[in-house]
């Protein structure tokens, strides 16, 4: 840690570490938990392709534009009481998301999540790492953090698949909503873990580090609402398209407010972000490639979470195996991954890494996507070795990317480089499902607009008909076929068109159901093979500009040892 904390005398030393590393747990495991769940999220609340993109990208937002500010407020107050908060809060969010019965109950199930995790991700290293002053010592009891916090990333999608493959009870008839859908079940369990953390809390030795450090609070808030509008703008877009006023308008308020957090950190004395790291160019490649570069890995998990599970229809325990092997591998590798970055230039590790994740992606790119294994689509089974490769690029990669960036900086600026680092991997992570969305969508819709107007004239259906139904979305014909034929009805009506004829036209559409949902489901196979190409790029990208990154490093320190193993731990979080 960058400053000498002070230890309370009272608590146990034990209960702390327990504590500690129950809730990096307890974040990661509801961190992952909506990647498992993405496709069931698709089919059970029929949202819509925004609605999906929020679901995904609101927990890490939630991470994302509070994160620096977090372990801020621990050390100034107390790291005891955020952990009581963060624990509290993600009770709050798992039970929310358990209870949720549509889209927008689980977005903000997300987003209450994702703070939650946010405080716990950094509250409970700074514990560990207080009571832990020998630099040895603490390197040992942060991989250990790690261990645990990679764990939660190989539970989380069993416990998805698990859960909902135990308790789900379907419903009366074939079709019918469930009666009970069993993946709720995760979120109680989630929920139940944050109960025994504040449990644990009470008993934990609190810590603080305050050294006359303050909150930069127009910087917090200016990041803040500049991200969220960047994140608004691009959801509404893969509904609404990018020439729509309301993305537009987004787009500037967020870019405008994102200049202005940069001329605050310019001018205040204890800032966010610390802008002078970036007149460093090895510096300045390596936040690149932090975006660009987690960018493409969470892309590449959100779009076969909502393929398999979405187009697909997988069962969920299905997504979840594939979800270990994405996951497990960062936690089995630990012990060669950091014998590698400590043995070997950590840059090289980190370019060999993105081009194993290039590989994977382009690969995935080649598999037929959007029609259900159970009528001639791709067995799941056939995700499993391009997405074990995945899993050994991210491995390689996560924590490299924070040990070569602490490598290009002076010792003095370790810290402050580690938490820039992390904020813009994690900032990559939040933009994978988002950019992804509008990628798939955007391709998919215009895939799917020829062959809906032709099946819906060879149907026989007017032109004015065919013009408004295909303004809809191929996910809606997919998630939300009774929704489209209700509205499609009532704006039929609505018009004056006779009741007789408004029947006819219902039943036309429904004659050619099966053919209309083929082809949105290959149509949008199109729009997700095109993120994994997208993903491909960003990946090769990473891995070309890490081959700048200048070689040279300052001597380390003893402190500097540990705040590297440190900044690799936190690295793990994804």
């Amino acid at each position: 840690m960058s400053l000498t904390p002070t230890v309370s005398s009272r608590g146990s030393v034990r209960a702390t570490f327990v504590a500690a590393y129950s809730a990096v747990t307890l974040a990661q495991i509801t961190n992952a938990l909506p990647g498992a769940l993405n496709g069931t999220f698709a089919v059970e609340f029929r949202t819509s392709g925004a609605g999906l993109t929020w679901i995904a990208g609101m927990f890490m937002m939630g991470i994302v534009v509070f994160e620096l500010s977090w372990g801020l407020l621990g050390d100034l107050f107390g790291r005891k009481k955020l952990l009581y908060a963060g624990a509290a809060v993600s009770i709050a969010g798992s039970v929310l998301a358990a209870l949720a019965v549509n889209t927008e109950m689980m977005i903000a199930a997300q987003a209450v999540g994702g703070i939650g995790a946010g405080i716990l991700f950094p509250i409970s290293l700074s514990m560990i790492a207080a009571i832990t002053p020998d630099h040895r010592a603490r390197a040992k009891v942060i991989a250990t953090w790690a261990g645990f916090l990679s764990l939660g990333a190989v539970i989380s999608p069993m416990l998805a698949g698990l859960t909902s493959q135990a308790f789900t009870v379907p419903g009366p008839a074939a079709g019918a909503p469930n009666a009970f859908s069993g993946w709720r079940v995760a979120y109680y369990i989630a929920a139940a873990i944050a109960v025994a953390v504040l449990v644990m809390a009470t008993r934990a030795k609190d810590s603080a580090a305050g050294g006359g450090r303050k909150l930069d609070v127009p910087g917090q808030a200016t990041l803040a609402l500049g991200l969220i509008a960047v994140l608004f703008a691009t959801v509404q877009a893969v509904d609404a398209g990018f020439g729509s006023a309301e993305v537009i308008a987004s787009y500037v308020v967020g870019a405008a407010l994102l200049v202005a957090f940069v001329v605050i950190e310019a001018r205040t004395r204890q800032p966010l972000v610390h802008l002078s790291l970036f007149r460093n160019s090895a510096y300045s490649i390596t936040g690149i490639v932090a975006v660009t570069g987690m960018f493409a890995f969470l892309a590449v998990c959100y779009s076969t979470s909502v393929a398999v599970g979405g187009l697909a229809l997988a069962e969920a325990w299905k997504v979840a195996v594939l979800f270990v092997f994405i996951q497990g591998p960062a936690f089995a590798f630990i012990p060669v991954v950091s014998w590698l970055i400590h043995h070997v230039a950590p840059r090289w590790v980190l370019t060999a890494g993105f081009a194993f994740m290039a590989a994977s992606a382009f690969w995935l790119s080649t598999i037929p996507l959007g029609t259900p294994e159970a009528f001639g689509g791709t067995p799941w089974t056939a995700f499993i070795p391009p997405l074990f490769l995945l899993g050994i690029a991210f491995a390689l990669t996560v924590g490299s990317i924070t040990a070569v960036a602490i490598n290009t900086v002076p010792p003095q600026h370790i810290g402050m480089a580690s938490a820039t680092t992390n904020l813009l991997r994690d900032l990559g992570f939040a933009l994978g499902p988002v950019i992804g969305s509008a990628i798939a969508f955007g391709v998919g819709a215009t895939a799917f607009a020829g062959p809906l107007a032709g099946i819906l004239g060879g149907a026989g259906l007017p032109a004015d008909a065919v013009a408004g139904l295909s303004h809809v979305p191929p996910l809606g014909y997919l998630s939300g076929w009774d929704g489209v034929v209700a509205q499609f009805s009532g704006q039929a009506a609505a018009g004056g068109a006779p009741a007789q004829a408004v029947d006819g036209m219902a039943k036309a559409l429904a004659s050619v159901q099966p053919q209309i949902q083929g082809v949105a489901g290959t149509s949008l196979g199109q729009g997700f093979q095109a993120v994994y190409v997208a993903a491909g790029i960003a990946a090769v990208l990473s891995a070309t500009l890490t081959l700048f990154i200048s070689s040279r490093s300052p001597a380390p320190t003893a402190g500097a040892i540990a705040e590297t193993t440190e900044a690799n731990a936190e690295a793990v979080q994804a």
